[in-house]
């Protein structure tokens, strides 16, 4: 019977396609759906084929609020006609694609993967949320989504994560204390990256996350936040004297500058980078110390900024820290793009607030 009807209307459609107005091509188009919607999933490959070509030929023809109707509707709908989902998935309005992006159950991982290469970040946004999405989906919208994307895609509890895009996505959150708390919540987080993502996290962001955390994820953090703070205790403190005289000796000749740095740092010479960096800044060793031998990278981007270090200095003070585990390759990327942008001026005020609030705090002991 639905064939017969869907056959009844193709006379219709040829008249509205070749001579119809909008409306009256919108309105078939709704009849033809209705219809569709009726009997579709009692239909064999071969009818669901009729309506498919039916609706491609309107599709293409009427004004994008009809098509995001259309899509809303087929959206929810495994039996869905093939190629005209794949049409609506490949809109460039959002809100044609947003629907069937997000929900619908007849678009591929490969045509998901494409679409997060070549498409928008709003495309990438509503693909973020779908059920399920592979890796070869999640490590294309890792790499290109914007922090919102990030976000939504890192609350997908049912996504997975290959383990270059894992890794890549808790590089991304080093500067984003809302990400860190949502990959904090997850249950599949390797520990090592949840090792990595609490280092690199502020002490307030940690308290939160311990706060909102279930019991079943709080009692890993907390015994990974244990395992850190015994790291940072056994740190042994350094005796910079022997470095200190040096470095101070090189300034009062004036050959403290970015290629004496970068020989320091290509050398592994950790006490001479760190004195010099204090220098160079007016800066207390034992507060670049704290940066150094810390593990958020995005900290030491501001003392070398405000002493003129070129980039290349700086990713191999980054890459020669004494750490744990080495800097990946992404958080390197995301530096490099962070210190560009990171202004002189910024950073030369930020290092005056430090210097500030260093003396402040020893204010009360000198009273006393």
């Amino acid at each position: 019977m639905a064939q017969q009807a869907s056959e009844s209307i193709i006379a219709e459609l040829e008249d509205a396609v070749r001579d119809g107005t909008s409306a009256r091509r919108v309105q078939t188009l709704r009849r033809v759906t209705d219809l569709f919607l009726n009997d579709g999933d009692r239909l064999n490959d071969e009818q669901v084929k009729v309506f498919d070509d039916v609706l491609c030929l309107l599709v293409a023809r009427v004004e994008t609020r009809a098509r995001a109707e259309l899509s809303k509707r087929l959206a929810p709908l495994d039996y869905a006609p093939f190629e005209v989902v794949q049409y609506l998935a490949w809109d460039d309005d959002i809100s044609v694609a947003g629907e069937v992006l997000t929900h619908s159950s007849r678009l591929s991982p490969e045509a998901l993967r494409e679409i997060a290469s070549t498409k928008g970040q709003d495309h990438l946004f509503a693909i973020s949320a779908r059920e399920n999405l592979p890796e070869v989906v999640t490590d294309v919208i890792i790499g290109r989504g914007e922090d919102r994307v990030i976000r939504r895609l890192a609350k997908n509890a049912s996504a997975q994560f290959s383990d270059d895009g894992y890794s890549n996505i808790v590089a991304r959150a080093e500067q984003d204390d809302e990400l860190v708390e949502i990959l904090g919540l997850r249950l599949d987080l390797p520990a090592k990256l949840l090792h990595d993502l609490l280092a690199r996290a502020k002490a307030t962001v940690r308290a939160r996350l311990l706060a909102i955390a279930p019991p079943a994820v709080r009692d890993d953090i907390r015994q990974v936040l244990d395992h850190i703070a015994e790291q940072e205790a056994a740190t042994p403190r350094r005796n910079y004297g022997i470095a200190e005289e040096y470095v101070k000796l090189m300034k009062q000749l004036n050959e403290l500058d970015d290629a004496a740095v970068y020989k320091f740092a290509e050398a592994g010479k950790f006490d001479e980078v760190t004195v010099a960096l204090a220098v160079l800044n007016d800066m207390p060793i034992v507060m670049v110390e704290r940066l150094m031998l810390g593990m958020r990278s995005d900290l030491i981007l501001i003392p070398c900024r405000s002493a003129r270090l070129n980039w290349p200095t700086v990713e191999s003070i980054l890459r020669r820290r004494p750490l744990p585990h080495p800097l990946d390759e992404a958080t390197l990327e995301i530096a490099q793009r962070d210190y560009r942008r990171l202004s002189l001026e910024t950073a030369q005020r930020t290092v005056r607030f430090w210097q500030l609030h260093n003396r402040l705090e020893k204010q009360p002991a000198a009273v006393g």
